[in-house]
């Protein structure tokens, strides 16, 4: 099922703790773009089918990414695209979008997510993996 546009923004602006929509919406473009680059196939088509229409788009066109990034650089490369942003914040950004993306994907197909990222993912989508 589609979450409605409205619907994810309350859920990533609710746990970034964001003053507006438009600071959720902002965490949720770049994080999206990120995570794009690193799903290929049926996982990022499926998680597209879930997610509103604009952020599907968003994951559906990722920006490039040369070699999967380890989580930190992950943190790293979002406090790079959010003016002001450092990578505390930018830890609270992904942590904030990718734990609405785990609920909005379900608990299945968050596994195949997971599996497609390098190891510590699991804790920005809110759901630690036993070592």
């Amino acid at each position: 099922m589609t979450l409605r546009r409205e619907a994810f923004l309350d859920h990533v602006k609710e746990r970034g703790a964001y003053g507006t929509a438009a600071e959720a919406e902002r965490a949720a473009r770049v994080v999206l773009a990120l995570l794009g680059a690193h799903l290929v196939g049926a996982v990022r088509a499926e998680l597209a089918a879930r997610l509103p229409e604009g952020f599907a788009l968003i994951l559906l066109n990722p920006l490039q990414s040369a070699e999967p990034l380890s989580p930190e650089r992950f943190v790293r490369a979002t406090a790079a695209w959010i003016e002001g942003a450092t990578e505390q914040t930018a830890t609270w950004d992904v942590s904030a979008v990718l734990s609405t993306v785990a609920d909005t994907a379900g608990e299945d197909l968050l596994g195949q997510i997971l599996l497609q990222l390098p190891a510590g993912y699991d804790l920005f989508f809110g759901r630690p993996q036993p070592t």
